[in-house]
C-alpha cells in the first residue's frame, strides 16, 4: 500500500497525475523551461515566506496600536483554508492561489503571534527560531541522506499525522459542546509531552515534503508545481511554528 504525505499539497495523487499529462506535452513539444526546477521551487518558497512575513507584520502592528487581532486572524485563517482545498484539486492554479493563502495565512499567524507575544513577552522570537533551526536540521538530514523516506517511514508519520488530526478534531467538536477540557489544554506534564510528540511529527513531515519536492524535479513536472510544492512547504511550516507556540506558551505559563 502505497501513503501519502497528510500535506494535500505534496500527496502522489495530485503529482501524479500532473506528471502524467506532462509526459503527453512533452511528446509533441519539448520545453525544458516550463519543467520544474528545485531552485525554481526554493525561490517560490521564500516568496511565499516573505509575504506571509508582510502580511504578519500589518496585523502585529496593528495588535499593539490597539486594534483587536482576533477578527483578521480568524478571517485569514478560513480564507487560507479555503484556498488550501481549492488548490489541492486543482493544482495547475497553484501560481495565484500559493500568493493569495501566503498573504492571507499572514494575517492569521500574525494575530496569534501576537496574542500570544502579548501573554509571555519574547515567545515569539523563540518560536520563530526554534522553527527555522527544525527546518534546517531536517534539510540537512535530509540531504546528506541521513534519514531516508522509505515506504515504511510515509507509513508511520502518515498514521502519526492523522492521529493527530483526528484527536484535535474531536476534541474541539466536544469542547465546544461539553465542559470537557482536552488533556493537551493547560500546562500538565500530559499537556506538555503531547505538544512535544506533535512537533516531533510535524517535523517528520517535512521529509516527505523534501521527498515529494525532489521526485517532483526528477519526473519534470510542469512549472506550475514548483508553485504548488512551495505552497505544500509552507504549511507544514505554519503547523510546526504553533505547534511552538503553544509548546512555549505552556513552559512559560508554568514558570
Amino acid at each position: 500500500m502505497e501513503f501519502k504525505s497528510k500535506n494535500p499539497f505534496l500527496n502522489n495523487k495530485s503529482f501524479s497525475a500532473t506528471s502524467k499529462a506532462d509526459q503527453v506535452h512533452r511528446a509533441t513539444v519539448i520545453d525544458y523551461n516550463d519543467e520544474m526546477t528545485l531552485a525554481g521551487t526554493i525561490n517560490k518558497t521564500l516568496l511565499l515566506f516573505l509575504l506571509l512575513t508582510a502580511s504578519a507584520i500589518v496585523i502585529w502592528w496593528m495588535a499593539f496600536n490597539g486594534y483587536n487581532p482576533i477578527v483578521p486572524a480568524i478571517g485569514g485563517a478560513i480564507i487560507g483554508l479555503i484556498l488550501v482545498v481549492i488548490s489541492a484539486f486543482k493544482p495547475q492554479y497553484s501560481p495565484y492561489l500559493a500568493p493569495g493563502y501566503a498573504l492571507f495565512e499572514g494575517l492569521f499567524i500574525g494575530g496569534i503571534s501576537a496574542i500570544f507575544e502579548a501573554r509571555y513577552p519574547g515567545i515569539v522570537i523563540q518560536a520563530v527560531g526554534a522553527t527555522f533551526v527544525t527546518f534546517a536540521v531536517c534539510l540537512g538530514l535530509y540531504k546528506f541522506k541521513i534519514v531516508k523516506v522509505t515506504e515504511q517511514f510515509k507509513s508511520v508519520v502518515v498514521a502519526a499525522t492523522l492521529a493527530i488530526a483526528t484527536y484535535y478534531l474531536i476534541s474541539w467538536v466536544v469542547s465546544m459542546f461539553t465542559s470537557f477540557q482536552p488533556v493537551h489544554y493547560g500546562n500538565s506534564m500530559m499537556s506538555i509531552g503531547i505538544s512535544v510528540f506533535v512537533i516531533i511529527i510535524a517535523a517528520l513531515n517535512l521529509f516527505l515534503d523534501f521527498d515529494r519536492i525532489e521526485k517532483g524535479v526528477e519526473q519534470k513536472m510542469p512549472k506550475f508545481m514548483e508553485w504548488f510544492g512551495a505552497m505544500g512547504l509552507m504549511i507544514t511550516l505554519v503547523w510546526l511554528y504553533i505547534e511552538f507556540l503553544r509548546l512555549l506558551s505552556k513552559l512559560s505559563s508554568k514558570d
